[in-house]
Formats: C-alpha cells, sequence, structure tokens
C-alpha cells in the first residue's frame, strides 16, 4: 500500500487517521504543523498528503506552497471545517494552490477512506 502524511495540529485528528489509514494497509507518519510536515515528507516521501489549512506556525496554504515548489507532483488532500458565510473559502484557495483534492471537517470516515483510495489510484 501506500506511504502518507497527516499534517493536522490537533493530536486527536492526528491519531484518527493514523489508524484508519493503517487499518488499509497504509504506513501513515504525522506531523503537528507545516514546518514539521515538509520535514518528515523529505524523509519518507509519501505518495499522499492529508493536510489541514488552518494551522499554527506554518498554516496549510503556506504549506502547499513550500511544497510545490520542491516536490512539484506531491498529491494533497487539503481539510478544513466548513466555512459557512466566511468571505474566502479556504478549501478553493488551497485547490487554486495545488491541493487536488479536498475534505471538510468533520469528516466521515468512509469519506476519507474512498478519497484516498481515489487520489492514490490517479497517481500510478
Amino acid at each position: 500500500m501506500a506511504t502518507i502524511l497527516v499534517i493536522d495540529d490537533d493530536p486527536q485528528v492526528c491519531d484518527l487517521l493514523e489508524q484508519v489509514l493503517q487499518k488499509e494497509g497504509h504506513s501513515v507518519h504525522s506531523a503537528l504543523n507545516g514546518d514539521e510536515g515538509i520535514c518528515l515528507y523529505r524523509q519518507h516521501l509519501p505518495e499522499l498528503i492529508l493536510l489541514d489549512i488552518l494551522m499554527p506556525e506554518k498554516e496549510g496554504l503556506e504549506t502547499i506552497l513550500d511544497l510545490r515548489r520542491e516536490f512539484p507532483n506531491v498529491i494533497v488532500i487539503a481539510m478544513s471545517a466548513a466555512s459557512e458565510g466566511a468571505k474566502i473559502d479556504l478549501l478553493e484557495l488551497a485547490q487554486r494552490l495545488g491541493a487536488q483534492y479536498r475534505m471538510t471537517k468533520p469528516f466521515q470516515l468512509k469519506t476519507v477512506i474512498e478519497l484516498v483510495n481515489t487520489a492514490l489510484s490517479k497517481s500510478v
């Protein structure tokens, strides 16, 4: 299966996604911010990244830009809580900056698995 990197400032989200994706047979690494995530990406070169948009230190949009510069073929699933009524749709902006997929939090685990499988099948 694939190596996947989860970058989210919520340790519980990281743990949940790790457990679910490992059950699916994937190798999973987690980071709590964009800087840590980029370092882990360089070490493990995962096939896929699940990336939270709103994080302290280095947030998701900046992380997408940095990853794209260094690794132009990286596959990113951007994650963020629904932003109804917000002036800017952060998930749409994330896609414009290079995330290929997006997922609204809270998410269904079935949706995560389906989206990960879709992203990985198109990367082959």
